[in-house]
């Protein structure tokens, strides 16, 4: 690679790098993700999102006008050929506070799972609890977890086509037993500028070991939709992001947002900016031919 190369690709991740700085701080400013105070428990599985969210995280605490810790934390799950050192190494380089959760839910899920049934609710449930728990146990008082724009639309894709229920991830969620409040400062990134942000970093990303499961299946479906989708026509899974932002209850179904059965018609006064004038039209000025004979219909 020549010297114009080099610069020109300097260039353009510093450009994605503020790009997705910005938009994370965004995200935090907009639902009041991380306060004064506040210890944040990032969850670091490994994978690209995590590693970003870590390193983006630290970059704005230096930054940011108050102030808050961050504690790197991966749930060990032991899954057979989880390599364990290649996180506390890469803690260790970075200097900053960590923990290592071992946790064999590993084991429990295939105890209590038959063999070809979908092993994501349990586990999901399994590894929530840790972390919550654990969360607990060090003072936390944020989760923070690398769901970024994508994962959530296709969750409200899969919701939607799987689950005919209109849901998603939010951006910030209390737990339904409200001793854990958790975030994600992804929320406002695309999955394609994370995936060039881990490869500039060289980030020790650990390879996921799918299980196979019918969920995640579905999820590859829908997310070769969204990429077709965005090949045609650029910026539409960020529409479908943003409209999770603007939703109108009265012209949706749920009775449970909106008192469809209770609409009274209030016609008290005359009609504000309406000449009727203009719009009643005489029955002299109508040819009568064109009326249709309706009453053997």
């Amino acid at each position: 690679m020549n010297q114009t190369d080099t610069r020109k690709e300097t260039l353009e991740f510093n450009k994605l790098q503020k790009r997705l700085r910005r938009h994370v701080g965004n995200a935090i400013t907009d639902y009041n993700m991380i306060e004064d105070g506040d210890v944040v428990m990032a969850c670091i599985s490994g994978g690209k999102d995590s590693f970003a969210m870590l390193d983006i995280l630290l970059n704005l605490q230096k930054a940011a006008p108050i102030k808050f810790e961050v504690i790197a934390v991966n749930l060990d799950q032991k899954q057979p050929g989880f390599p364990e050192h290649i996180l506390p190494d890469y803690f260790e380089t970075l200097n900053i506070p960590y923990y290592i959760v071992d946790k064999d839910t590993y084991s429990v899920v295939k105890e209590k799972v038959p063999e070809g049934k979908t092993t994501c609710g349990l586990c999901s449930r399994l590894r929530r609890g840790t972390l919550y728990s654990f969360a607990e146990k060090i003072g936390a008082t944020k989760l923070a977890l690398g769901h970024h724009m994508d994962d959530i639309v296709e969750t409200m894709f899969l919701n939607m086509f799987h689950g005919s229920r209109l849901k998603a991830m939010p951006p910030k969620l209390r737990s339904d037993d409200e001793r854990n409040v958790v975030i994600r400062p992804l929320s406002y990134c695309r999955e394609k500028d994370l995936i060039k942000y881990a490869e500039h970093k060289d980030f020790p990303i650990i390879p996921c070991n799918l299980c196979g499961s019918q969920e995640n299946l579905q999820r590859q479906s829908i997310k070769a939709m969204l990429t077709e989708w965005d090949k045609k026509t650029p910026g539409r899974v960020e529409s479908i992001f943003k409209s999770l932002q603007n939703v109108s209850p009265s012209q949706l179904a749920d009775r449970n947002l909106f008192d469809f059965e209770n609409l009274p018609l209030d016609r008290e006064g005359n009609r504000e900016s309406y000449d009727f004038s203009e719009a009643v039209v005489s029955s002299t000025n109508i040819d009568e031919s064109l009326f249709i004979d309706v009453t053997n219909i």
